[in-house]
């Protein structure tokens, strides 16, 4: 008897179905993406028992004739290609011609259609097998409707699940839909109740408030850049959001729905030192490139796709998402109801130098000028290095005497925070925050670039520590002498200190390096990125001012100065937000005058 055998219809059938028809949400996915390569610009969608017992797409699109109702329930029938060579940057939803036939074979399925200029056809067939054909009016579009799914494949029905978790995939299914074509109106019922109605919507924006409401909206930060051939746009949480409900990922591309894990973790890298470790943001990622550079021809159900190149891919993602979180508009703003507001470090009009007048026993913050540490002489004062970045000369009033750009005034705010007014509300600044931004970005470049300037300290500072702070140290050395500690081991756990960075007239170089090695106690960062990051970031967070210290006119607007050249300045290392902003609109409406 031979061993090798060609399967009959049915049964080669029911396993191609399998590729495609996974559950009811299976099933309307691929009617949809039908509707919508055949032009739909209306898709209405009834749902009955999860899909187990009644499902129906009705759509407005090209239609078809008799012959064509028929043939596509053919296997590899298909209208979206001719030639293997159609399958390189293919534009349309599906192309593999197995949806229909597939669905055929384990329900009982009907089509009505009917094009433009010509007559309606119904076509109906079970479990793969053509039952009747005949004529029906009806305007131009198509119906297709599926009942009593895997009513012959008694294993499979088993394996589905209630009525509500099918429905809710069938859900899911659909906003992805929604999100990424967001130029169709789509509406859906579930056992006779409205679910979703979604008209035509502007932008993936408008299309995320729609659905989630205009709150969680508003919570976004448009993404929109263009790096060689690779256009990447979208939305991405604010970090001060991330993880403060369910995360969501979207991600598109040629504007076809897919799963890439390697895509959403370049777009969370972006987030690095502006969230906590292990808060996921969600991200909507739509991705287009040149249709050589991918393949989409990779999963039976179209979710994956290949990359030419994935590391270019994933850069430019990267590069993107940290470029939209370098603005002020990721900053949290309140009042402005999802509309983006100006850039609050703009330059504005001419400033009122009277109101920045400084006290002269005040110390400029970013000078590099050393004060005494209580416990240490500090010698060398004047190559003292500024890890921030000082201003330009001023002219006594802590204005810059030479042509930079404005500072509107500032005022503090119990010795915390910074406030200034912008052109569409005022803005808040926390000055630890915002000096722990600032460091930070100066401490990478530091720690990647080379070796910064120290204080030689006239006696050596003689530290006690612990096992655990001496093993940091032990473990940071090299990289805290890059910083400006020149330090050695003597004996046991002492540790002579020779060298001291001064980052700021207020800095206790002391408390800072034990607070940071008591911190790195126990840390297991293995990767020399990593390390870089979590020392810079431990580093800055204790070199930076404090809340409760006082601020001079020209330190606050060093401060303001530096922060506007940061590289995310909305936010510090922690996810914390450096700048809140509140709109004209919200203060007049609290007050009764809008």
């Amino acid at each position: 008897m031979p061993r090798v055998a060609v399967l009959p219809s049915a049964v080669a059938d029911q396993i191609a179905a399998g590729e495609v028809v996974e559950r009811p949400a299976s099933v309307i996915k691929e009617l949809v993406e039908n509707a919508l390569d055949a032009g739909a610009t209306s898709i209405d969608v009834v749902v009955e028992d999860g899909g187990r017992v009644r499902m129906r797409v009705s759509d407005d699109g090209l239609g078809m004739d008799r012959d064509d109702a028929v043939l596509a329930l053919s296997r590899h029938a298909t209208s979206k290609i001719r030639a293997a060579s159609d399958l390189v940057g293919i534009a349309s939803f599906g192309f593999r011609g197995e949806a229909l036939p597939s669905i055929s074979s384990v329900s009982d399925l009907t089509i009505e259609t009917a094009p433009a200029d010509g007559a309606g056809t119904r076509v109906h067939a079970v479990a793969g097998s053509l039952a009747s054909v005949e004529d029906v009016a009806r305007r131009r579009g198509t119906t297709v409707e599926v009942v009593r799914l895997f009513h012959n494949a008694p294993a499979r029905q088993k394996f589905l699940r209630g009525a509500r978790a099918e429905w809710r995939a069938i859900s899911d299914a659909l906003v992805v839909t929604a999100l990424t074509r967001r130029d169709i109106r789509l509406t859906a019922s579930h056992d006779g109740k409205p679910a979703i109605t979604l008209a035509p919507a502007a932008s993936l924006r408008e299309r995320v408030s729609a659905l989630w409401g205009a709150g969680y909206a508003a919570r976004f930060v448009d993404v929109d850049d263009v790096r060689g051939p690779i256009h990447v746009s979208g939305l991405v949480e604010r970090p001060a959001d991330a993880g403060s409900s369910g995360r969501r990922t979207f991600i598109t591309v040629q504007g076809r729905p897919v799963r890439d894990t390697g895509i959403v973790r370049a777009a969370e890298l972006a987030y690095r030192s502006a969230i906590p470790a292990g808060v996921r943001p969600s991200v909507l990622i739509e991705l287009v490139l040149p249709g050589s550079d991918v393949d989409v021809n990779v999963h039976p159900s179209k979710a994956e796709v290949r990359f030419h190149d994935r590391w270019v891919v994933e850069r430019a993602v990267e590069a993107a998402v940290r470029r939209a979180l370098g603005t002020f508009d990721s900053a949290p703003a309140f009042g402005f109801r999802g509309m983006r507001a100006a850039d609050p470090f703009a330059p504005g009009p001419a400033v009122d130098v009277e109101a920045l007048r400084a006290p002269t026993e005040a110390a400029p913050l970013f000078a590099g000028h050393a004060s005494p540490e209580a416990g240490l002489s500090v010698a060398g004062a004047s190559s003292a290095v500024d890890n921030v970045g000082a201003p330009a000369a001023t002219d006594g009033t802590g204005q810059p005497a030479g042509d930079v750009a404005p500072v509107p005034p500032l005022i503090q705010l119990r010795r915390t925070f910074i406030m200034f007014e912008s052109d569409d509300g005022v803005v808040l600044i926390d000055q630890h925050s915002a000096h722990e931004r600032i460091l930070f970005d100066r401490f990478m470049q530091t720690l990647e670039g080379g070796q910064a300037s120290s204080q030689q300290l006239l006696f050596p500072l003689t530290l006690h520590l612990g096992p655990a702070e001496a093993e940091a140290f032990e473990a940071n050395q090299a990289l805290l002498a890059r910083l400006g500690y020149e330090a050695e081991a003597f004996g046991g756990h002492t540790v002579l200190v020779h060298s001291v960075p001064s980052p700021h007239p207020r800095f206790d170089a002391e408390r800072c390096l034990r607070d940071t090695l008591a911190s790195l106690s126990g840390d297991r960062e293995s990767g020399v990125a990593a390390r870089h990051v979590r020392l810079a970031a431990t580093v800055a967070c204790k070199a930076a001012v404090k809340a409760g210290d006082a601020l001079a006119p020209s330190e606050m607007r060093a401060l303001f100065l530096a922060l506007r050249d940061a590289d995310l300045p909305a936010h510090d290392v922690h996810g914390r937000s450096t700048i809140v902003r509140l709109s004209w609109d919200e203060l007049e409406r609290r007050f009764g005058r809008r």
